[in-house]
């Protein structure tokens, strides 16, 4: 392997071959250009049998937000027909209501709405006097 990039003789000043921990060697003799490389078999099938369990850990993540993707959009369309249900059966009563107080042409409403308020306004200052 030539590497016009790396220089052997200039960068280590002429020093005798260096082998580093990784398998780098140099080759005798200060113009070479040239790096050796040694790889040991069995630090070669210690990384692949460590990537393989990376890849099959990876895997089995991507495995599981799958499922938990699937579950989500399940529950989310779920959630959205109930919504739809409710919104149809809400205007459905409003429906039923303003066709309740036409037919009727009673004030009974005004007097549930004001009825209403005079508890929220006594609930109100219940609340307001009893954290004093």
């Amino acid at each position: 392997m030539a590497a016009n990039s790396l220089r052997a003789g200039s960068s280590y000043g002429g020093a005798v071959p260096f082998r580093s921990r990784d398998g780098l060697s140099t080759r005798p003799g200060a113009a070479s250009e040239e790096i050796q490389l040694r790889i040991d078999p069995m630090d070669l099938d210690d990384e692949l049998t460590g990537l393989h369990n990376q890849v099959r850990r990876l895997k089995h993540v991507a495995e599981e937000i799958g499922t938990e993707m699937k579950y989500q959009k399940d529950f989310l369309e779920q959630l959205q027909m109930t919504m739809i249900k409710a919104q149809a059966g809400v205007k459905n009563n409003f429906r039923r209501l303003n066709k309740s107080i036409i037919q009727s042409g009673s004030n009974h409403i005004v007097h549930v709405v004001v009825f209403a308020l005079i508890c929220f306004t006594i609930v109100y200052f219940w609340s307001k006097l009893s954290r004093k």
